[in-house]
């Protein structure tokens, strides 16, 4: 997803392959203008935190089509909220308003219903569901869909970001062979593995576990792929803050809750038949970080199907 970009004031470190630093934002003179009021459309994942008492955060980054805000414990997740303007890719935690031209600032509030972060004042105005709705879903349907999106994304290749590692596959042959044990330690290893605010293996992981549950809920016989949902959830999440960056740490728990990024709902659907496939899958193919998404959801696909007859 279109997560990074040229800032000022964000920096991440690691190379290809390796686990991702954790991102830091330096510190920079508030401005003394006013801030300009905007409305915004926000994601119910983030509900708690922006219907709730307002609370202090600090700007975690500010790029050119996003701006990321982080607020500490006891704020339930996800802790790490985006801004972004209608034209950016909608994580499961954005709240959308704009265009606008963000002032750096090291503080921020939320709550109110408000958010008040770097020159820009949105009150949010309405919600959106993170969560996609599927309707009656036959097994060969779902078999089509994954096959088309498989074929689009090269699935038989490793991901760009994980070259090398082995962890994406044992992690999609345990989930079809329901292997518990191998798929939880696949899951502990590729957490945090990779460079950026995103790193590719928690992008794999994300895309896994919304296959699991949002589309083996749908298929007859597709409670094992649920509950094998249910556990690398909680392996993937704990911890996680710890183990990977802020902003992918909360959009493991928005998967772990089955709370996509439109774009990769729009995949979804498309697999289901629900709406057009390929026009879905190459924008979220062209996005940074889409292709380990793309493929988490193909393997994801796959084990559900096969734990459904297995």
């Amino acid at each position: 997803m279109a997560y990074g970009g040229p800032s000022t004031v964000t920096y991440v470190t690691g190379a290809p392959g390796q686990r991702a630093s954790r991102v830091r934002a330096e510190p920079a003179d508030a401005s003394t203008d006013p801030p300009t009021v905007t409305a915004g459309v926000a994601s119910l994942a983030a509900s708690d935190l922006l219907r709730g008492a307002p609370r202090h955060g600090k700007v975690l980054a500010v790029l050119p089509h996003a701006i990321y805000l982080e607020f500490a414990d006891p704020v339930p997740e996800p802790r790490v909220i985006a801004i972004s303007p209608p034209d950016a890719i909608r994580l499961p935690n954005a709240i959308i308003s704009g265009p606008w031209e963000a002032r750096p600032s090291p503080e921020c509030w939320a709550g109110g219903s408000r958010v008040v972060a770097c020159g820009l004042d949105i009150r949010i105005v309405r919600w959106w569901d993170p969560s996609p709705v599927f309707g009656p879903l036959s097994r060969a349907r779902l078999d089509h869909g994954c096959s088309v999106l498989a074929r689009l994304c090269s699935a038989q290749d490793p991901p760009s970001g994980l070259a090398g590692h082995e962890g994406p596959f044992q992690l999609a042959a345990c989930c079809a062979g329901g292997d518990l044990a191998g798929a939880v330690e696949a899951v502990e290893h590729l957490v945090g593995l990779g460079p950026g605010l995103v790193p590719s293996g928690d992008s794999v992981v994300s895309g896994v576990l919304l296959a699991l549950r949002l589309l083996g809920g749908v298929i007859s016989g597709g409670t094992r792929a649920v509950w094998l949902a249910n556990w690398l959830s909680a392996a993937a999440t704990f911890n996680a803050g710890q183990r990977t960056t802020t902003l992918a740490a909360s959009l493991l728990h928005c998967a772990a809750r089955g709370q996509a990024a439109a774009e990769v709902s729009a995949v979804l659907l498309g697999m289901a038949g629900q709406e057009p496939l390929e026009p879905a899958a190459a924008r979220l193919l062209t996005a940074a970080g889409g292709a380990e998404l793309a493929w988490g959801l193909v393997a994801g696909c796959r084990a559900a199907l096969l734990l459904s007859v297995s």
